[in-house]
């Protein structure tokens, strides 16, 4: 048959993913990828330059995603199929473009971790992702910001006179616009897919690209790349340079053998050619290889040990088979931000398909023989110059205007395309696409004010960039303007004249709670933990007495502004100012899991910790637990000397 691209339906169990959370993320990013500054003197010189070039401070102006569930019923997801004899693909437009499967026809073995059900989890840089499939992640170190946000998909010719599926989004945490063309040429065993990250900027851009692929793990499954050494990492904040395969008389490249979840960044030699493959105890699996400009290879695995099995278990059901990610990134480590010039781009292919080895060498003590073994199978059944020539063969269609729609995406390119008149050939971000949200950033441009809302409601996203800025800064200064013109400035690092905006704000606004809060950011931050309480405590009063409605948006707000408001009271140590705030919350959101957590909690600050106890005895899930959190931990500690529950241990480290 002739490659056809189709689109339809996917039902999943999945949970609900709920609303944007509406306050503003000021706070430092939560990242566990970090290494200490002391710690970088000992890296190689490039890594430690890219690994200080401009990290994120905050995930402004992305909005965090926070307010999902763990009540999984049956959901229609619209999907694209790309199929040939040989693969199909199905992909998830509304999910990131995530690929959710690639199936091999000829042997009709699923070649990724296609996880049954869609579960969101804490782990993307503004919250909500999902495990599973291939994932294309840019923007900072960590998960996507769009792991769970619709990109724009359409039918484009392909290099071969077939068709292929161009995904393409502005990402907002880097500025940036980007595309992904996954093309499947007739008879063949590989899907190609074309990547490219423009910047259409005057200054130059960090960029992060790493493609996360999930494969099926087992105990006689290994993970090969063209390396010696690799750079581990282990969730203790430490970069420490290994041998490959065995490190600390275990052999790293068999997922299920490490204790805790751990990444090993490949040293892939320059002039060696791409590849990282996952191959099952007969050989068989999948193999990822690229253009050289995606230098990077990883192994991502969750380990034996209880936690690693808890989050497994956690991220998906019991009883599935679990997963390892193989990865492939621009830089060594996804520690590192890459630097893109001016009005230049970053292009690439990867190509992702079966590969059959011969187990014995490829499971044999010889780690050179293993990976030379694994080259040659690839160099058969797709030469690395095949890949060149796909590369060359895409990069002429990467600038063709896209066809029929499939799925659309957000207004946020087209606002950006409007403001900043850039021509970017391939990837149209239509007027038609700008929505309510971006309304009023589109009469800030066109009109030089932000208007004032028509009705009372929790202020929509910020724009934070210094073009926005800058408008912000001489519109008319109302108490909105004064709200969104003090996040831009707090973004930007001028905390000092944040503070003054919202203050400034503060005199003539009629809700007063958005911009409270914001100042009790600023103190929180600023170690003054009694101020922060007081502002905290106003901001959620005035949000309770200004609450129209039983709506998503005030629901919303009244849950992370409470959650925020008791865990800033309970800091300054008054437990009775948060049993208030307790009292004051609709009763759904205190059965939610995050706030029975806070509940015992309160009850420990009170002094009751039989009643914390009977919390954690009567159970509760904390929906939107951290990756690398320890609050269980420290809660139960408080509570009691005995060991931690097996429902509450995600231990990503060794106790210390």
């Amino acid at each position: 048959m002739a490659t056809t691209v189709r689109r339809t339906v996917l039902t999943l169990p999945a949970g609900p993913l709920g609303p944007e959370n509406p306050l503003p993320a000021l706070r430092p990013l939560d990242e566990t990828h970090e290494v200490d500054e002391r710690d970088r003197a000992a890296l190689p010189r490039d890594m430690a330059r890219q690994i200080g070039f401009q990290p994120l401070s905050t995930v402004l102006p992305a909005r965090i995603l926070d307010g999902y569930g763990r009540e999984r019923t049956p959901t229609a997801l619209d999907a694209i199929v790309i199929e040939n004899d040989r693969l199909r693909a199905t992909v998830l437009p509304g999910l990131g473009g995530r690929v959710h499967s690639l199936h091999h026809k000829p042997t009709g073995r699923e070649l990724l971790y296609r996880n049954p059900v869609l579960q969101p989890a804490d782990f993307a840089l503004n919250g909500a992702w999902f495990s599973g499939g291939i994932e294309w992640n840019i923007g900072a170190t960590g998960h996507t910001a769009l792991s769970c946000a619709p990109l724009h998909a359409a039918r484009v010719p392909a290099p071969d006179g077939g068709e292929m599926v161009r995904l393409w989004e502005w990402e907002r945490l880097r500025d940036l616009p980007f595309q992904v063309d996954l093309w499947l040429p007739e008879d063949s065993d590989f899907l190609h897919v074309g990547v490219r990250i423009r910047n259409p900027h005057e200054h130059t851009a960090p960029v992060y690209w790493w493609s996360n692929i999930a494969v099926p793990e087992g105990e006689r499954t290994r993970v090969l790349a063209p390396a010696d050494e690799a750079w581990h990492f282990g969730y203790e904040r430490t970069l420490t340079r290994i041998p490959v395969p065995v490190s600390g008389s275990v052999d790293r490249t068999y997922p299920l053998r490490g204790e805790f979840p751990a990444d090993y960044f490949y040293e892939v030699p320059d002039g060696t050619r791409r590849w990282i493959a996952s191959l099952d105890e007969d050989g068989h699996g999948l193999v990822q290889t690229s253009t050289d400009l995606l230098r990077g290879r990883k192994l991502f695995l969750w380990g034996s040990g209880a936690g690693g099995r808890r989050w497994q278990e956690w991220l998906t059901e019991p009883g599935t088979v679990g997963y390892a990610e193989i990865q492939a990134g621009l830089a060594r480590t996804q520690l590192e931000h890459v630097p893109l010039e001016p009005g230049a781009e970053f292009s690439w292919l990867e190509s992702y398909g079966p590969l059959s080895a011969d187990p014995r060498a490829v499971h044999g003590e010889d780690w050179a023989a293993a990976r030379a073994e694994t080259e040659q199978r690839l160099a058969e059944a797709l030469p690395r110059a095949d890949v060149e020539a796909a590369h060359a063969a895409w990069r002429p269609f990467a600038d063709t205007e896209p066809g029929e729609s499939l799925a659309t995406g957000s207004g946020w390119g087209a606002l950006e395309v409007r403001r900043g008149k850039y021509e970017l050939p391939g990837t149209p971000f239509a007027d038609s696409t700008l929505g309510e949200q971006q309304q009023p950033w589109l009469e800030l441009l066109d009109q030089g004010t932000f208007p004032e809302p028509r009705r009372a409601a929790p202020p929509g996203p910020s724009m934070v960039s210094p073009h926005w800025r800058d408008m912000l800064e001489t519109a008319p200064a109302e108490p909105l303007t004064e709200y969104h013109l003090g996040i831009a400035q707090w973004h930007a690092g001028d905390r000092a004249q944040a503070v003054r905006s919202w203050e400034r704000g503060l005199v003539l606004a009629s809700s007063r709670w958005p911009l409270l809060r914001c100042l009790a950011v600023a103190a929180d931050e600023g170690r003054q933990r009694d101020r922060a309480a007081d502002l905290y405590g106003e901001a959620f009063d005035d949000l309770c007495g200004r609450r129209r409605d039983e709506g998503e948006d005030w629901t919303a707000a009244a849950a992370a502004l409470g959650r925020e408001a008791l865990e800033a009271l309970l800091a300054a140590g008054r437990p009775a100012a948060a049993r208030s705030v307790w009292a004051a919350l609709p009763p759904a959101i205190r059965q939610r899991g995050r706030f029975r957590l806070l509940e015992a909690r309160l009850l420990l600050a009170e002094g009751d910790r039989a009643a914390a106890r009977a919390v954690f005895d009567e159970g509760f899930e904390v929906e939107d637990l951290r990756e690398g959190a320890q609050i269980l931990d420290e809660v139960w500690a408080g509570i009691t000397d005995e060991p931690l529950p097996d429902r509450y241990n995600f231990r990503m480290r060794p106790e210390h």
